[in-house]
């Protein structure tokens, strides 16, 4: 059983690595940005910030992301509508800050770096937060339309469910 669990572990790092590879320079370094301001990883402001416009965006970067623990504290383990009340409303927000920041141009890399900010369990709510967030008037039309079109209606519809699958048993 350790062995499938170390070749899928490994087949999904393999995955993770390929998707990031596909992504533009410019998304691939917010992401990287991004993580180390909600990871507490590294002084950002030192390593990110390349000129003024840039520190700023990384203070308010840093001043949104204060929301991470709220949200991390109260993903739902359901899909029921009270669960969701404390954990939405802040998850679209930074989810609105992010895109508005254009440098996450589609679904697949806002999925890909929420994941990895607030967890797994998360899943289930990204479609949602991301199509609300995107719908909002703070984004240009066009930039509006690009984004909601860019989630799939596999991931739009994905059952909670999948997330939950068993990797051990994956051959």
């Amino acid at each position: 059983m350790a062995t499938h669990t170390k070749l899928a572990d490994g087949a999904l790092t393999l995955v993770e690595m390929k998707e990031f590879a596909s992504f533009t320079p410019a998304t691939q370094r917010y992401i990287r940005r991004a993580l180390d301001i909600g990871l507490g990883r590294r002084d950002a402001m030192r390593r990110w910030s390349r000129d003024a416009g840039e520190a700023a965006s990384i203070r308010a970067q840093e001043r949104i992301y204060r929301r991470l623990d709220h949200i991390r504290a109260n993903v739902p383990d359901d899909s029921g509508l009270d669960e969701m009340e404390p954990m939405m409303g802040s998850l679209v927000t930074m989810t609105a800050f992010d895109l508005g920041q254009d440098r996450l141009p589609d679904f697949a890399a806002y999925r890909f770096l929420y994941e990895r900010l607030i967890g797994a369990a998360v899943r289930p709510w990204l479609p949602g937060a991301f199509c609300a967030a995107a719908a909002l008037p703070h984004l240009h039309p066009e930039k509006r339309r690009g984004l909601l079109q860019s989630i799939s209606e596999a991931a739009a519809t994905a059952p909670e469910w999948v997330d939950k699958v068993d990797l051990t048993v994956a051959g």
